[in-house]
């Protein structure tokens, strides 16, 4: 596929609707298509949904600008966690069996391209057993962090994306 038809920014989000909290990453996905449709900006953004990470999903970060990954996750900080990430090994973030982290690390082994800047997008679950509701805390932070990802939409810009994670950080832990 030729470049020029590459959406420039791609969302990856990761979950199964079946576990309760898990379904966090794609409930996420699902409406963020239908925000960009309505807001005119869904070809700036291609959104891939997934039960985990693969190490196919390598090849989906080729060719573009930024890279944000979604997920829930067990041990986030409440409502949710945002940070720039790098290819290299897991920082075990959630269950699935490749990080983030990992896929980046794949792309330049497949191919002669550099991964994309990238961020992640944790948002806290509590409940991820098999037949779960998505639970009452987690539909809360998932509406924080859609708050979020407007924010980043209108504006997918790297500088932009990293003062908000560089925000976000020393906001939730005093600037350590």
């Amino acid at each position: 596929m030729p470049s020029a038809l590459i959406a420039p920014v791609v969302v990856l989000a990761c979950g199964n609707p079946s576990r309760g909290d898990d379904a966090l990453g794609p409930l996420l996905l699902e409406r963020l298509q239908a925000w960009l449709e309505a807001e005119g900006l869904a070809d700036g953004f291609e959104l891939i949904g997934d039960f985990q990470l693969q190490i196919e999903h390598a090849l989906d970060l080729a060719g573009r600008r930024l890279a944000l990954f979604i997920d829930a996750g067990h041990a986030t900080q409440s409502p949710f966690e945002f940070r720039r990430i790098a290819a290299g090994q897991s920082t075990r973030h959630s269950t699935h069996a490749l990080s983030p982290e990992a896929v980046l690390a794949v792309l330049p082994r497949v191919s002669d391209a550099e991964p994309p800047p990238a961020f992640l997008l944790c948002v806290c679950g509590e409940h991820f057993e098999l037949g779960a509701a998505l639970s009452v805390a987690a539909q809360s932070n998932a509406a924080q962090a859609f708050a979020l990802l407007e924010r980043l939409c209108y504006a997918p810009v790297l500088a932009g994306w990293a003062e908000a994670a560089s925000a976000f950080v020393d906001m939730n832990h005093g600037g350590d």
